[in-house]
């Protein structure tokens, strides 16, 4: 699908959208964005784009030297990782599968949960960053051991699937927790003081904006390393239940959450993305589903105009009050009758039920020019927060 381009106010950027739906409060947050002083080139709407706090989610732009907290999220760093399990001898049944997503919810903190006391001992490299506010650092020594290798709630997931080949994946969703809500907490509380623009953006070249780059990558590093925490338990555990031990050379990690300085145009710029992944050409990444519908593994292609990004999942259509409302618990165990979950659960999983996503099959179509589609990976059992 070519982006469609929303006419433009004059002295605003332009905004290129490869949604084929733009709820009205989603644009309506586009149009906001591209009215900033501090945005460059346009703004550029993934295909799962919708309505969130501040800015919507699936939003792509740039700024030359400003970084804006509110445009990233709470969590920052979100993502993705994947994990490749070579053809068991047999597909997992629920013999299988109930014990281990059952181990699973013992050995990794899901929801609220934290590890209790003084938490988990953090790698070398995390336990002392160079953060901008003794604030900060007493956050992160509060913090970082105890929420180190937890899930979180939400759309946070622990996820077994199957690809053509009969190979399992372990897809695992999670970001920087408590810690990355502090550090953005903190900086977005500075750029409403001192920032530029109705969405406040610090000017990289002042104190206050070089602080929230520096820590916002700390933040994102913790993501990265809360990921692999979990998978160091999760991995081993999936390995003993099918097993054969995981492929080390097909491993994916993707974010969705972040500022990053990349080259666009010949120039350098800081790229923003909430709730979208950057892929170079040829680079593979991951768009999940929902609960119950399909997983994709992708390669990006790319595309300039999208600042090389791409969706990170389905998107929203319902927002989780509405989902409470109109998903019935039955309505959920009919979508999910061939996942294994916790049915006991089903109450309060309406919320992430695949009636309150997109069709992730019109996703793909829609951003068929940023991405091309490899492996379809179909749900065998899921583990939500």
């Amino acid at each position: 699908m070519m982006p469609r381009l929303l006419p433009a106010a004059p002295g605003d950027v332009p905004i290129l959208v490869w949604a084929r739906t733009l709820p009205p409060g989603a644009e309506k947050q586009l149009r906001h964005i591209a009215t900033q002083p501090y945005v460059v080139e346009h703004v550029a709407a993934m295909p799962d784009v919708h309505v969130s706090s501040g800015v919507a989610v699936g939003t792509v732009f740039a700024t030359a030297h400003h970084v804006v907290p509110g445009a990233l999220g709470g969590d920052l760093g979100c993502g993705v990782s994947a994990y490749r399990f070579p053809q068991p001898a047999t597909v997992p049944g629920r013999d299988v599968l109930e014990p281990l997503l059952a181990r699973l919810a013992r050995e990794v903190p899901v929801g609220d949960a934290v590890h209790r006391g003084r938490g988990q001992p953090l790698p070398p490299e995390l336990e002392s960053p160079p953060l901008s506010t003794q604030k900060l650092c007493h956050a992160w020594e509060r913090l970082a051991p105890r929420h180190l290798g937890t899930l979180g709630g939400g759309n946070h997931f622990l996820e077994l699937d199957r690809d053509a080949d009969g190979d399992v994946w372990l897809l695992l969703h999670t970001g920087s927790r408590g810690v990355g809500a502090a550090i953005a907490d903190h900086h977005l509380r500075a750029a409403r003081a001192r920032g530029e623009g109705s969405l406040p953006g610090l000017s990289t070249h002042t104190p206050e904006g070089a602080a929230c780059l520096a820590d916002t990558a700390w933040a994102c590093r913790f993501a990265r390393a809360n990921r692999d925490a979990i998978a160091a338990r999760a991995v081993a555990l999936v390995a003993d239940a099918l097993g054969v031990p995981m492929d080390p050379e097909a491993t994916l990690d993707v974010h969705h959450n972040h500022v990053a300085a990349e080259d666009h145009g010949g120039r350098t710029l800081l790229v923003h993305r909430k709730g979208a992944v950057g892929l170079e050409a040829g680079q593979r990444g991951l768009i999940p589903g929902s609960m119950g519908t399909a997983s994709y593994v992708v390669e990006g292609r790319g595309e300039p105009r999208a600042f090389r990004s791409c969706s990170h999942g389905a998107g929203r259509v319902l927002t989780r009050t509405e989902a409470r409302a109109r998903i019935r618990p039955a309505a959920l165990e009919h979508a999910l009758r061939r996942v294994v979950y916790d049915r006991a659960r089903a109450g309060a999983l309406v919320e992430e039920a695949p009636a309150a996503y997109r069709d992730l099959a019109e996703v793909l179509e829609d951003e068929a020019d940023l991405v091309t589609p490899l492996l379809r990976l179909t749900p065998l059992a899921v583990l939500k927060g």
